[in-house]
Parts: C-alpha cells; structure tokens; sequence
C-alpha cells in the first residue's frame, strides 16, 4: 500500500533554512554530498554566513530511485547529458 498522496510531496524533503547555533539565526542553508555509501548518499547542510554544519540528510538507495521514478522523463534525460 503507498502513503497517501500529501505525504509523498514531502519524501524528499531539502531543507533551505536552518537555526545556526554560531550565528544565533535562521540562516539560509547550501547541501553538501558528505559521503557516498553503497545503501546511501550522506548530506552535509552548510550555514551560508559563517559555513558551519547544522545538520544532516539521509539518502536510502531505495529513496532515491523512488525519486528517480517520480522525476520526469525528458528531466531525466536533461541532467545526463555532458558537455564537451
């Protein structure tokens, strides 16, 4: 059975802002891949003023051929292609 349909527009969830401890704010963030596993992608999230870690995103190999799936087919095929 899939969850309903309100809840799978937020499984892939990207966060924009987050609490900065160092700069006492909420600041805008930027995702940084951390690490590459065989089951999963790690996400480091970056605080844009002062560039320190405020958190973190899981990626699940299962998570993100799901997100494959739900991705346009002529998007898809944009982002493969390379440039000389």
């Amino acid at each position: 059975m899939s969850p309903p349909q309100s809840q799978q527009q937020f499984e892939n969830f990207t966060a924009s802002t987050l609490y900065c401890e160092k700069c006492r704010a909420t600041m805008p963030v930027r995702e940084r891949l951390l690490l590459v596993l065989p089951d999963k992608e790690i996400y480091d999230y970056l605080c844009t003023g002062c560039a320190s870690s405020v958190g973190s995103r899981e990626i699940t190999a299962g998570e993100k051929i799901m997100a494959q799936a739900t991705t346009p087919r002529h998007a898809r095929s944009q982002a493969s292609i390379s440039l000389p």
